[in-house]
């Protein structure tokens, strides 16, 4: 069992897990008005930022590469829903956001499952793998997450929704 306080850098895949798309067969949003967090994600994140150091972002968004939406756009809308998130509760300052724009086939290092966002993440925010969660929803995220030496939660159970999936 993971004790949150434990960590002082808290990584979120941000589609699965921190939000959803509310177009019907679009996997990931590509402009405002198309995503809702998901069940308790406000609530959970907001109790536990007291004890938390630093939030990190780290997201795949092959949308970009696929022509959906500009990079600019897909940062945008990730900022927006950690400022939904926060409301009131963590400056900008105190997260961070990286994102890969690159497509599935594209070979980037970072990619999940590559661990590139992870690592780039620690380093920016001068935390070690072993004080570092990653949660997600994916067995891509589980697996950056082994890559880059640090701890994994699954959504599922870190927001106590039930099953993950993948297992």
């Amino acid at each position: 069992m993971f004790i949150v306080s434990d960590y002082r850098l808290i990584i979120f895949d941000a589609d699965g897990t921190l939000r959803r798309c509310t177009v019907e067969g679009q996997p990931c949003p590509n402009r405002p008005g198309e995503w809702e967090l998901m069940p308790n994600v406000k609530e959970k994140i907001q109790t536990f930022e007291r004890c938390l150091h630093r939030v990190g972002i780290a997201s795949n968004q092959a949308g970009v590469a696929l022509g959906y939406l500009s990079a600019e756009m897909a940062l945008r809308l990730l900022d927006d829903m950690m400022i939904e998130i926060m409301r009131g509760k963590i400056s900008r300052p105190s997260y961070m956001i990286r994102m890969c724009p690159h497509g599935p086939d594209e070979g980037c290092d970072c990619r999940k499952p590559q661990p590139g966002m992870l690592l780039e993440l620690m380093e920016k925010l001068q935390v070690r793998a072993s004080r570092t969660l990653f949660v997600g929803d994916m067995p891509s995220d589980r697996q950056a997450a082994e890559n880059a030496g640090c701890d994994f939660m699954w959504a599922s159970d870190f927001f106590s929704w039930g099953m993950g999936k993948g297992r």
